[in-house]
């Protein structure tokens, strides 16, 4: 592919602010989603959960710079991992210190093993089957979630409305992405945030308000609620531990490809600090008090639509995030959003993950030879998916301790998947 600009080019100023705006406008929506999602879990008041965005914007502003500069210097953005969003929503019953002290502690685990290149010493372990497992299982077990989102009733909208908007919403943003090319194909979340929010205020006529008084809060809340001290439960640091696993292989798997598309020299170096770099972020962002982030795989499919592949057009949507991370009435205007318009985005989002994980299923004819081979995808996605519907009652019936792990989905899902993978079906 014949590229405007290559990797260490820097273009002319109007060309650098546009495509940096675009990648902003990317990465916005999945920040607004998951900073929304936790918010709503964490806190009751909209003032805090502004101030949980405000952190995300804040650690994805700074975790961009330092990767483009001094990291895996790629044209990769990243943001909060959804596979963290499950740890949280599975050890929503600890105290908050505990969840993030765990995040603290699995980041500087990822920052360890990069740094001393020991991640790539246990790499046979993740198998294609591994990878895809786990891909399918962060949608599958998210699904609990996207359910509550799309059906919830408090702003006076009937369950049978709030369903069929959304399966609109969604299958409209499926088309658009079938026949929309280039900016208005990788923008597509942002454009549907924006206009399903208007589509939906205006058909149930509800009243769109904002608080302007968030605004005398710029820095009165933003390094308040650090985790420390340090709060160790060994289920939830568990069951972190492996969405961490989830979260290493995707940050590896993200900066691969972008290695394989662009070609560049050292590329074992640029893993190496690629994935250093995700794990001291996540160590600062469990400081902080949110999720820590990781590289996204969908970065290379932007390089491809702008034909630029300068990781200079990063740094503009850096200082966007950086004055994002201290406007709270910004924020507080685009996270005004129903939250069936949150369900139908994370719907459309996990719809890629699944896509992703049978991509790779598919990709070779060697992984599904023999009946006991399905089994090792079949048996976890089923087993996690039952995990992720147990319903509350169940749930509470389970001792406090275990809970984070064997209510947690994905964690057992994962967990199957090895067993099967190493042990049962081992070759």
């Amino acid at each position: 592919m014949k590229l405007k600009y290559k990797l260490d080019e820097i273009p002319p100023i109007l060309d650098l602010f546009l495509l940096g705006f675009q990648w902003f406008v990317v990465i916005i929506p999945i920040i607004i989603i998951v900073g929304k999602i936790i918010g709503i879990l964490h806190f009751d008041g909209m003032e805090k959960q502004i101030t949980y965005i405000q952190k995300i914007c804040f650690i994805s502003a700074l975790t961009i710079l330092i990767q483009i500069l001094y990291g895996h210097k790629l044209p990769l953005v990243n943001g909060p991992a959804t596979v963290l969003l499950i740890g949280v929503i599975a050890s929503k019953s600890f105290d908050i210190k505990t969840i993030y002290s765990s995040i603290m502690i699995c980041g500087f685990i990822l920052m360890l093993l990069g740094a001393t290149r020991l991640f790539s010493k246990i790499l046979y372990l993740f198998t294609p089957r591994i990878v895809a497992v786990v891909l399918l299982l962060i949608a599958f077990t998210l699904a609990p979630t996207i359910v509550d989102l799309i059906t919830i009733t408090n702003n006076g909208v009937s369950v049978i409305a709030n369903v069929t908007f959304s399966m609109t919403l969604v299958f409209v943003m499926l088309i658009c992405n079938m026949y929309l090319k280039g900016i208005w194909k990788n923008t597509i979340i942002i454009w549907s945030m924006i206009m399903g929010t208007i589509c939906y205020y205006l058909i149930f006529q509800l009243n769109f308000s904002v608080s302007t008084n968030v605004n005398t809060h710029i820095f009165s809340h933003f390094f308040k609620d650090i985790t420390f001290p340090l709060s160790f439960n060994p289920g939830v640091f568990i069951s972190f531990l492996i969405c961490y696993i989830a979260l290493a292989i995707n940050d590896l798997g993200s900066i691969q490809a972008m290695n394989v598309f662009l070609k560049p020299e050292y590329q074992s170096d640029r893993v190496i600090k690629g994935t250093t770099i995700t794990g001291l972020a996540g160590i600062i962002s469990g400081g902080l008090g949110i999720v820590g982030p990781v590289n996204f795989s969908f970065s290379p499919g932007v390089v491809a639509s702008t034909k630029c592949a300068s990781r200079y057009t990063l740094l503009p949507a850096a200082l966007l995030l950086f004055i994002f991370s201290f406007s709270p009435l910004m924020i507080a205007y685009i996270t005004n959003l129903p939250s069936v318009i949150v369900g139908t985005i994370l719907l459309f989002i996990m719809s890629f993950q699944v896509s992703s994980g049978l991509q790779i299923l598919t990709e070779s004819d060697k992984l599904f030879t023999t009946f006991e081979e399905c089994m090792i995808v079949g048996f976890p996605l089923l087993l996690g998916t039952i995990v992720a519907f147990m319903p509350p009652e169940t749930v509470n019936m389970l001792p406090l301790y275990l809970r984070p792990i064997i209510a947690n989905g994905f964690v057992v899902g994962v967990v199957s998947a090895f067993i099967l993978e190493h042990f049962i079906y081992k070759r």
